[in-house]
């Protein structure tokens, strides 16, 4: 008879994988990185250099801790994997704050995937009540931390003020 395993913590996963602080908070690993490269002259202009086709990481953010607001210039294909379900929030190219909920329960509108597209702020955190997130992002062109940027609250404010609270709380 096969034992059904004990619930995996935050702190294994962490172990288990050996994830890193990540700049925007939470904890991180790349887990792939494509053989092939595409050449920044067949890139977009903003991309400021070569390009792996994509990349992937694992991505874990503890009870009561946030990713702060971000966005970089490829799309992000998050995936959901285990813990408690994470609030994923934006700002599209209007201005308009958004809202998903990545997480088994389908039938309660959760979702398992959720593409961010290129250029759009975003962040998250569990939901209340969640211990943990553990989630897989995929980015395509691949990431590099050279065009990943931060938020800035002063500045989403004046260019975004239909999503204050947004900004407020994850800046």
């Amino acid at each position: 008879m096969q034992k059904t395993p004990l619930p995996i913590t935050a702190e294994e996963l962490i172990h288990h994988f050996t994830l890193e602080a990540h700049p925007e908070g939470g904890f991180y690993k790349r887990t792939y990185q494509s053989n092939q490269m595409i050449p920044q002259s067949a890139l977009p202009p903003e991309f400021l250099g070569d390009r792996y086709f994509s990349t992937a990481i694992y991505y874990l953010l503890l009870q009561d801790q946030k990713s702060k607001l971000h966005r970089i210039k490829s799309d992000e294909l998050w995936h959901f994997y285990l813990g408690g379900p994470l609030t994923l929030v934006g700002i599209d190219k209007r201005g308009a704050p958004y809202e998903v909920t990545l997480g088994q329960d389908i039938q309660a509108g959760q979702k398992l995937q959720h593409a961010v597209p290129a250029g759009h702020w975003f962040a998250a955190t569990p939901t209340v009540g969640s211990e943990f997130s553990f989630v897989g992002c995929t980015v395509a062109p691949g990431f590099d931390f050279a065009e990943f940027e931060m938020g800035k609250r002063d500045q989403l404010l004046l260019q975004y003020p239909q999503a204050s609270e947004l900004i407020s709380n994850f800046t």
